[in-house]
């Protein structure tokens, strides 16, 4: 369709109508000291911004949206800022992922609701990242993301620190006696020393990363720092393209096909990314129509190799990745061999193959070759089943203690995070190293919203004698910036009766991460027994939004999105009576 006198734009239906609606529309907008030229059927385009003081890390979008403003004018379009929900697990109880669906509804409607042409998509904190994605897929209108980026390295002592990764270790060494309090609150000072998200690769780092290999972000923006004169001029470039996107006629879901997601399995993989993404891939899929199963995650990277020397299961920070030539490099070695969908379409309306065909590494002790990779193929991120998660459990290899991923052991279990965290500096806890610690009741519904809880930290007593790590199992989730033997996303969770909710301290059980399998010793017909005598959790929310979540929210291996979400709805809205 020819748009350039703007014909047919979704926009004018609003400030190009005839009598009291166009001029109800028009004049209150003219209110901002707009003059009578921007409604001449240039492209709207809306900028949806999750800033906010109360997520730290996206508390910089304001100054990235100005950089998108004006890249927006450049093109010739009319940009209009709009804050949609912030959530960040920095500050959020119990979980900021309880809010990601509703961060995904508001942006949704938002979208819809206006006259809007197209959408620039602002994001930070893990979840928002997400979020967005879910809500510009259910609309399907022209969308480009901008990620906020990560903090500069932290440097404590003469060594790098990197968030939420030294938040784990910090904390254990101060359990075992080997840096004291005080040391431990200089060093959280040292840890997050600019703008950003967290510059591990944790789940934000995860995700932008996850939006530039579904063709969603510009090449290359997903690692600039957050105070880096390139993040601004990166997001100014997007402003433009939006445009461009418009005029095209390209939409969300012309580039998030299905080639786009394994191509996001994949780099997922060679990243080392967070677990994390697995559900919200997911969700994004769902929202699209997309076929993607939780097996997808555990086949699609069997042939990839971890390339990324970053922490948690590596070295380097997300500015020294930045500086080695950033995803494209990674997407570049991916293509060369043979392991990218090239021909997915992206927002710079070239083939993602074409995007990264001329990238250059300038640091393969960051970036790793094919053939000397920090982790060799097969050690992604492993789906698990058994007769303990008969719907898949997940775990992550590269950051797991290898001589545990064979492991059996007494079971010793906790109905929540808190029952353990009441006694896990016990001096009389019963427990040893070759225990496995069970955490439930931590699920999407059963929590409610499947909090990062899982990498419970060990025992006092245990740390103090020197052990590092042991086999941990529950329903939640892991922060991507975490590491540890840790069995993720348990299916169905305990809250909906799955077989998680029937294990008792005691029971053997079997953990085989080559053999795919998650396994509890004991036979079927004394698990049914336990069923039949199990009683319920009391859950008291008999209203408002987290009673709406608990009635709605699907299980792990669905990603966790509302069931009444799947699916996209489009961008019609009824016409007004004005």
């Amino acid at each position: 369709m020819d748009r350039t006198d703007g014909t047919g734009r979704r926009s004018q239906e609003w400030f190009g109508a005839e009598g009291r609606s166009g001029m109800l529309y028009r004049s209150w907008m003219r209110n901002q000291g707009y003059g009578a030229e921007v409604f001449d059927g240039r492209p709207v385009i809306g900028i949806a911004s999750t800033w906010s003081e109360l997520s730290p890390c996206n508390a910089h979008l304001d100054e990235v949206a100005e950089a998108v403003k004006r890249g927006v004018w450049q093109a010739g379009g009319f940009p209009l800022v709009f804050p949609v929900m912030s959530t960040g697990e920095t500050l959020m109880r119990p979980t900021a992922m309880l809010y990601r669906n509703l961060l995904a509804m508001v942006g949704e409607e938002l979208i819809r609701a206006n006259p809007l042409d197209g959408v620039v998509l602002l994001s930070g904190c893990d979840k928002t990242t997400p979020g967005l994605l879910m809500a510009a897929a259910s609309v399907d209108l022209p969308a480009i993301m901008v990620t906020g980026g990560p903090m500069l390295n932290g440097k404590y002592r003469g060594q790098d620190v990197g968030s939420g990764t030294h938040v784990w270790k910090f904390e254990a060494e101060v359990k075992a006696g080997r840096m004291t309090v005080d040391e431990c609150h200089v060093a959280e000072g040292c840890m997050a020393r600019s703008k950003g998200h967290c510059m591990t690769m944790g789940t934000a780092s995860t995700m932008a990363c996850m939006a530039e290999a579904l063709g969603m972000q510009l090449p290359g923006s997903a690692t600039w720092p957050a105070v880096d004169a390139r993040r601004f001029e990166v997001a100014q470039q997007a402003g433009r393209q939006i445009v461009e996107l418009v005029e095209r006629d390209v939409r969300p879901s012309q580039v998030m096909t299905r080639g786009a997601f394994e191509n996001a399995i994949r780099t997922n993989a060679a990243i080392g990314g967070s677990t994390n993404a697995i559900l919200h891939l997911l969700a994004i899929a769902g929202r699209l129509g997309v076929e993607l199963t939780l097996q997808d995650f555990d086949e699609l990277p069997l042939p990839v190799p971890t390339l990324l020397d970053l922490m948690p299961s590596g070295r380097f920070l997300m500015e020294d990745f930045c500086y080695a030539g950033g995803l494209p490099v990674v997407l570049r070695r991916l293509d060369e061999a043979g392991l990218l969908a090239r021909d997915a379409l992206t927002v710079t309306g070239e083939s993602i193959g074409a995007n990264v065909a001329d990238a250059e590494c300038w640091n393969d002790e960051v970036i790793r070759t094919m053939d000397a990779p920090l982790q060799p193929a097969g050690t992604g991120t492993a789906v698990l089943r058994g007769n303990l998660c008969p719907a898949g459990a997940v775990l992550k290899q590269s950051a797991a203690s290898p001589e545990l991923l064979v492991h059996t052991g007494r079971a010793v279990v906790f109905d929540s995070p808190e029952a353990y965290h009441a006694v896990v500096d016990d001096e009389d806890l019963d427990i040893s190293a070759d225990d496995v610690i069970v955490v439930r009741g931590a699920g999407p519904r059963g929590y409610p919203g499947m909090p990062e809880v899982a990498n419970v930290p060990l025992p006092a007593r245990l740390l103090r004698a020197g052990v590092t790590d042991m086999v941990r199992i529950s329903d939640g989730r892991m922060s991507g910036t975490g590491f540890g033997t840790v069995v993720l996303h348990v299916s169905p969770e305990a809250a909906v009766g799955g077989p998680l909710a029937l294990v008792q301290t005691g029971d053997r059980i079997t953990l085989d991460v080559p053999a795919r399998r998650l396994d509890v010793d004991v036979p079927d017909e004394e698990l049914e027994r336990r069923a039949a005598v199990l009683v319920p959790a009391v859950v008291d929310d008999r209203s408002g939004y987290r009673w709406l979540y608990r009635q709605h929210v699907l299980q792990a291996e669905q990603g966790a999105d509302f069931d009444f979400l799947v699916g996209g709805r489009g961008s019609a809205v009824p016409r007004d009576s004005h």
